[in-house]
């Protein structure tokens, strides 16, 4: 079979190949898109960034933009996510457009929540805003619920939708990383090494709160690279009595320095475990900080950049070869393209393992 572009290049597309590749994986086993729609030409696409913001969403746009003009396509530029789509706030992308924006923390088109694209109502607005600037397909970096947009607009109506993760939380099956995740992490880790210098000077138990409302990530990672004595994660139950207890008998020896690492969709969070343990430990020294919005911000990182920079070229590439309604990840280096219904239904979750490195390295 083959398609050709505008360009008037042909590409080859060998159904065996795109089989295979699609069930190396386990998330991966379903190819979703309909041997009808690889007709479908793709001439105008739009990028748009949608929910959290995430380093790395810049890097991500830039692919995109170059890639599409590479082969020939007119690219669009979406403001603020949905919100932006329903409003028609779309303006048309050149090379230019992206340029020096890769090493920019944020994203040059803003981010937004959409209460109104959740509705029936709200998505045939902006499939008509679509359909008005005959827009072919569109590519959503975001979280999950990005996701679940882009999956319902794709069901009710025929435009081709491709997802890229960008968020900091990591807790999206199907992919080794997310855009933003090895930033945010990187950011807390620099924030709690400096952090343990002041409590070693001052024989302080530090509880810092990292983000990760839904997902404990953040916390694990650099919690273990931290080496903090107790990781807290909305995945785990935590033991509160057990805490107190190895404080106890660390205060005991003389072991003053500590540092509690917590996720603040842990069932206790940040403050509520301070509060318990200047209660219970009321002569341990014990302060909290809350690294909070930090973490989304600043300059991505190499991998970042990369990943994005990879996904960005690959989620134009899908829609030139009629591989609708996925979400691009990597997983163990390799391109992994999940149906955006299977990621809609499944989240991130912790191995095991990690839980042991944390109670081994923590003991």
């Amino acid at each position: 079979m083959y398609y050709k572009n505008d360009t008037g290049g042909i590409m080859k597309l060998f159904l065996k190949g795109i089989f295979n590749d699609c069930f190396k994986h386990e998330d991966s086993n379903l190819l979703y898109n309909q041997l009808s729609a690889m007709k479908k030409k793709i001439k105008r696409i739009a990028v748009l960034t949608s929910g959290g913001d995430s380093p790395g969403m810049n890097a991500a746009i830039r692919a995109v933009v170059r890639t599409g003009i590479y082969y020939g396509l007119e690219v669009y530029g979406i403001m603020r996510g949905y919100q932006g789509l329903l409003e028609e706030d779309l303006f048309k992308m050149e090379s230019r457009s992206v340029a020096n924006i890769i090493q920019r923390g944020g994203t040059i088109l803003k981010s937004a929540r959409c209460k109104e694209f959740y509705t029936p109502e709200g998505r045939k607005k902006g499939y008509e805003v679509l359909k008005k600037n005959e827009i072919d397909g569109l590519v959503v970096i975001g979280g999950d619920g990005s996701f679940k947009g882009a999956l319902n607009l794709s069901k009710e109506y025929d435009i081709p939708c491709i997802g890229l993760a960008g968020t900091i939380d990591k807790d999206i099956a199907g992919t080794d990383f997310t855009i933003g995740f090895d930033t945010a992490v990187n950011t807390a880790i620099d924030a709690i090494d400096k952090i343990r210098d002041t409590a070693d000077a001052h024989d302080r138990l530090f509880i810092i709160e990292v983000m990760g409302r839904d997902a404990g990530y953040i916390a694990l990672h650099s919690g273990i690279a931290t080496g903090a004595e107790n990781i807290l994660i909305p995945e785990r139950k935590t033991d509160a009595e057990a805490i107190i207890t190895s404080l106890q008998e660390k205060e005991r020896r003389k072991k003053l320095v500590n540092i509690i690492v917590v996720a603040e969709g842990d069932e206790y969070g940040g403050i509520e475990l301070y509060r318990l343990i200047k209660e219970r430990l009321p002569n341990l020294d014990t302060r909290l900080c809350t690294l909070g919005h930090i973490q989304r911000g600043g300059s991505p990182t190499g991998l970042d950049r990369l990943i994005a920079s990879r996904m960005g070229y690959h989620a134009v590439e899908c829609l030139l070869e009629g591989r609708y309604n996925v979400f691009v990840g990597i997983l163990n280096n390799r391109m992994n393209y999940v149906p955006l219904e299977q990621v809609a239904k499944r989240k991130g979750r912790i191995a095991e393992e990690w839980m042991k490195v944390v109670e081994t390295l923590s003991a």
